[in-house]
């Protein structure tokens, strides 16, 4: 099983980027899938997920508005397109599956993370 995120980088505030993260060794398809992400000294938290077939969507308050999660079952790749970045968003962002396939379980598989810098 893998899951590789790419996409990350530096962005000034009001930036936009976009992760991917695609995916190997399960069946994608049937999985939920997650972004979450860790910021310097603080715990890892929930950034937004989906289900299986992209119909339900989950979002944190924070990010409410401002991200998009989106999925392409033929491609085995999830993405987050997160738009009007702000410095708080800095952390390292990861992409994760779970297999009840709503986006509202446990995950099972993690990515290994890309940095996400919002800096002026």
């Amino acid at each position: 099983v893998q899951l590789q995120a790419s996409g990350g980088g530096l962005v000034q505030p009001g930036g936009s980027l976009r992760l991917s993260c695609e995916a190997s060794g399960f069946t994608f398809s049937t999985y939920g899938l997650g972004w979450l992400r860790q910021a310097p000294g603080k715990e890892r938290e929930f950034v937004a997920a989906i289900s299986w077939s992209g119909g339900r969507k989950y979002y944190a308050d924070s990010v409410k508005g401002r991200f998009t999660i989106s999925r392409d079952n033929a491609k085995n790749t999830v993405y987050l397109e997160m738009n009007s970045l702000k410095p708080e968003d800095t952390a390292v962002y990861y992409c994760a599956a779970e297999p009840t396939g709503w986006g509202t379980g446990t995950y099972d598989y993690w990515g290994q993370g890309t940095l996400v810098t919002v800096s002026s």
